[in-house]
């Protein structure tokens, strides 16, 4: 029978890991089989996030961080300091109860005789359009010139399932299914050494919206993700993940206690993010809302100088189908008050000009009201942003024609969702414009008028991270790592395993230019269990590694 070791803060001591500071965890004996019998040498290092778009099941969160793509890599090499804020209202959100169409009032209303908003309480943002009462605290913003609107965003033939319209706005792909997203776009040629040496700090940091693909590559996630508040909060204020001192005296007690210290010592963004939340707090009272908490930790990690440039929060209970009224209401009343509060947060120490905010959702709502006081799943939905980087309030696109609906009856977008992201990542987050069109599938989208430029930051020619190529590829039973060798150079190719240790080399030697094949069993020149590895290919002053499965 497992007992606790009471001994074992001292052997954590001794081991050098940093000790819990939260409540002791208690272990049950049903807790105990069920992590002994889910316990194996691969799932342990799914959890370290070494194994595809592993993760780590904490307190039934779902907390994950990994690799980086070529994205990141431009965000990294930019010289811009701005930030981007998504935040995701998911469950479709109903545009015409949050953008209230004014100039057609009367239809407006005779579709919505239950739900609609009398005209005499909406506060307008112009004579056309206005904002229903639970929306009030935006009011400031949008006098100050803090706010805009995006009308109709949307996307040909639009997928009225929750899954599938989420997958779509986080992929940027209605067409086909893929599996990875917009930010996310995992490219070979500029995979960086992630695996042997993760970056400083996490690229992204995504609250909620568990399973959401816009954060993930071909070859893992590159957000540090939790799936509440609460989670990342603890993670703020104590720097680990797991306990390391209350478990069991025994062997299994042992497997715990190794994966445990591993998980805390390959987690090193749980530290960087506890630096920078310690040095920041907040200025002004939050409420106790979904979105609040979590705008309340980003607001800290910003004024704490992370360095994080995108951030995902989440808001849920927008499938609004019956009672709608109220229930959209106090979401509305949630996100205005949230958004409020975190400006006047950054702006009390002047960082609020550097933060730019969306909202996103998967779809909207049909036009008219249902027979249970809601709405039905619809198409078209306005965007929301936020931010003294839009250097005015107003309105961008057109609206959709109410009375001439699509062929569902659902409102037809007039904005492309991929203009608005194509836009941002060129605009206000400077990535190479190239870059952004090969991340949005070769496409390139016409830029909508948002505000701001990258000319204003002084940046006019931002470098294109187009480079090396490389990938593992599998025959039989034989695995195999093929590259593209941009010039002739010595290249040494090497073999980790998930711990980082190093089991040989494949390659040491001068390349030609051109395309370069290694046979990783033959190469290596020792017995090679079959599983996970990583591979490492160095060259000219730069690593690029990546995981790879040996059969």
């Amino acid at each position: 029978m497992c007992n606790h070791d009471h001994n074992s803060k001292n052997k954590a001591q001794k081991k050098g890991q940093k000790l819990y500071k939260g409540p002791s965890a208690k272990i049950t004996d049903h807790h105990h089989d069920e992590e002994h019998s889910t316990w194996s040498r691969r799932s342990f290092m799914q959890t370290l996030g070494l194994v595809g778009t592993g993760s780590i099941m904490v307190g039934g969160a779902n907390l994950s961080a990994a690799a980086p793509s070529r994205l990141t890599t431009a965000l990294a090499n930019s010289d811009s300091d701005r930030i981007l804020v998504l935040i995701r209202l998911k469950g479709g959100n109903d545009g015409l109860n949050t953008i209230v169409p004014i100039y057609d009032y009367d239809f407006y209303a005779q579709s919505r005789p239950t739900i609609r908003y009398q005209e005499n309480e909406l506060y307008n943002l112009s004579s056309d359009f206005g904002i229903p009462p639970s929306m009030d605290p935006l009011q400031s913003l949008w006098g100050d010139g803090q706010m805009k609107v995006v009308h109709g965003v949307g996307y040909p033939d639009s997928s009225l399932s929750h899954f599938r319209g989420s997958d779509i706005w986080a992929s940027a792909q209605p067409d086909v299914v893929d599996d990875t997203g917009v930010f996310g776009r995992y490219f070979e040629d500029l995979f960086p050494d992630f695996l042997i040496n993760p970056p400083e700090i996490p690229p992204a940091i995504q609250i909620g919206s568990s399973g959401n693909l816009i954060f993930d590559g071909e070859d893992a996630k590159y957000a540090f993700s939790v799936a509440n508040p609460e989670q990342l909060e603890d993670i703020a204020e104590n720097g680990v993940l797991h306990d390391v001192v209350n478990i069991p005296d025994c062997t299994f007690g042992d497997q715990l206690g190794f994966m445990r210290g591993a998980i805390n010592t390959s987690f090193t963004y749980a530290a960087t993010i506890n630096e920078a939340y310690e040095s920041a707090s907040n200025a002004v009272e939050y409420g106790q809302g979904q979105l609040a908490r979590q705008l309340a930790i980003v607001a800290r990690m910003i004024k704490g100088g992370l360095g994080t440039q995108v951030y995902l929060v989440t808001i849920g209970s927008f499938d609004t189908h019956a009672n709608q009224l109220e229930r959209h209401g106090n979401l509305l009343s949630d996100l205005s008050n949230s958004v409020k509060n975190f400006y006047d947060d950054l702006n009390s120490t002047g960082m609020g000009e550097k933060v730019l905010s969306m909202t996103i959702s998967e779809f909207g709502r049909r036009i008219e009201e249902n027979g249970s006081n809601g709405t039905d799943h619809g198409t078209a939905s306005p965007i929301l942003m936020f931010g003294d980087g839009l250097n005015d309030q107003g309105f961008v696109g057109t609206h959709p024609d109410i009375q001439d609906p699509d062929s569902t009856g659902n409102p037809a977008f007039t904005t492309d969702f991929r203009q608005v992201y194509s836009t941002v990542l060129k605009q206000w987050l400077c990535i190479d414009e190239n870059l952004v069109d090969q991340i949005l599938f070769g496409q390139t989208y016409e830029a909508l008028d948002l505000g701001f430029n990258c000319e204003a930051l002084g940046i006019n020619d931002v470098t294109n991270t187009a480079g090396f190529l490389h990938l593992a590829t599998y025959q039989g039973d034989q695995t195999f790592i093929e590259y593209t060798m941009p010039t002739t150079a010595r290249v040494t190719v090497s073999l980790f395993n998930l711990l980082g240790q190093e089991v040989g080399k494949l390659k040491d030697e001068f390349s030609l230019e051109g395309p370069q094949r290694i046979n990783v069993k033959q190469s290596v020149r020792t017995r090679l269990r079959t599983g996970q590895y990583i591979y490492r290919i160095s060259f000219n002053g730069k690593s690029y590694s990546k995981s790879i499965l040996v059969r």
